[in-house]
């Protein structure tokens, strides 16, 4: 068995997301209120009552799902054997998971970093509006060539290549609508997604150099097992490297279809996503090719928790 564990990102949350365990596991109480307290943020009361407005501010939503992907992996981890694990991914927060998961940073600067995104990309997204929507039934250079031809003001990109054929565009909204409009007219399908600012475009570069600071504060170690990084699709260890493409990552495309593909051919054959929602379970459908035998479990609840159990056992 060999096995990639999976963080999700923004736009997995949901009211209640991990407080099963939170509520009954010492630990997992622990490293929410560790959240609450470097964040400054009442996560545990906005996780359990909202409102999601509220959540999905990126200074809230970063910690919060942070804080619960990591919850459910203290529950998962003891489950599965280290020796079994081949390498960490995280869907573009969900890196940070990855990395504190894999040893490359201690959970209080995985927290601390975080935080300071979340404020910063909240910041940059409040000077300069925008959104992202998923784009549907056409290919990465289909969507290339639309945005290309794209002549308006404002600023649009592809800023997750998902699966073959669902990109996510990121841009500022009278961008989008152009953009979305030409999409449809391909043939293809534009959907809003619940995110409170442009990530991974343009917009949000006023928050690099500051994030960079910050990344430079952190200390990152030689992790155990390797991360797959969204910005080159391939497995680091070391610390500097990391700490370079990190510097990248808020305005660089998450090269997730990539990442995966590397894996399935790195023999990887069980993928668990751990954390809220099944957004990258959902995704793996696309991603496997259907001649491959291979695995993909959840976890954000004592119910999944059990599969995870069964593979093991």
């Amino acid at each position: 068995m060999k096995i990639a564990v999976l963080f999700p990102g923004q736009g997995s949350q949901y009211l209640g997301m991990g407080m099963a365990f939170a509520e009954k596991d010492a630990a997992c109480a622990a490293l929410l209120q560790k959240a609450e307290e470097i964040s400054g943020q009442p996560l545990a009361q906005l996780i359990a009552d909202g409102p999601m407005e509220k959540l999905t501010e990126n200074a809230v939503l970063q910690p919060a799902v942070t804080a619960v992907n990591l919850i459910c992996w203290e529950m998962t981890k003891r489950l599965l054997p280290i020796a079994d694990i081949h390498c960490f991914a995280g869907h573009s927060l969900g890196e940070y998971s990855a990395l504190c998961a894999a040893g490359a940073l201690s959970l209080d600067d995985a927290f601390r970093l975080v935080s300071k995104r979340g404020q910063l990309m909240e910041r940059e997204g409040r000077a300069n509006p925008g959104s992202m929507r998923a784009a549907l039934g056409l290919p990465l250079a289909k969507i290339e060539e639309i945005i290309a031809a794209y002549h308006g003001g404002g600023v649009v990109c592809a800023a997750n290549h998902n699966t073959a054929e669902q990109i996510v565009i990121s841009g500022d909204f009278a961008a989008l609508d152009a953009v979305g409009e030409a999409i449809s007219q391909a043939g293809g399908k534009v959907i809003a997604l619940n995110v409170s600012c442009a990530n991974h475009s343009p917009l949000l570069a006023g928050a690099v150099p500051e994030f960079a600071k910050a990344l430079a504060a952190a200390t990152f170690r030689q992790s155990i097992i390797p991360v797959y990084l969204n910005v080159t699709a391939a497995p680091e260890s070391k610390p500097q490297a990391i700490r370079a493409i990190m510097e990248r990552q808020i305005v660089s495309m998450v090269r997730w279809k990539d990442s995966i593909e590397a894996m399935l051919t790195a023999s990887v054959d069980t993928f668990i996503e751990v954390g809220p929602k099944t957004v990258l379970k959902g995704m793996m459908k696309k991603l496997i090719p259907k001649s491959q035998k291979v695995t993909v479990l959840q976890v954000d609840s004592p119910e999944t928790l059990v599969a995870c159990r069964d593979l093991t056992a």
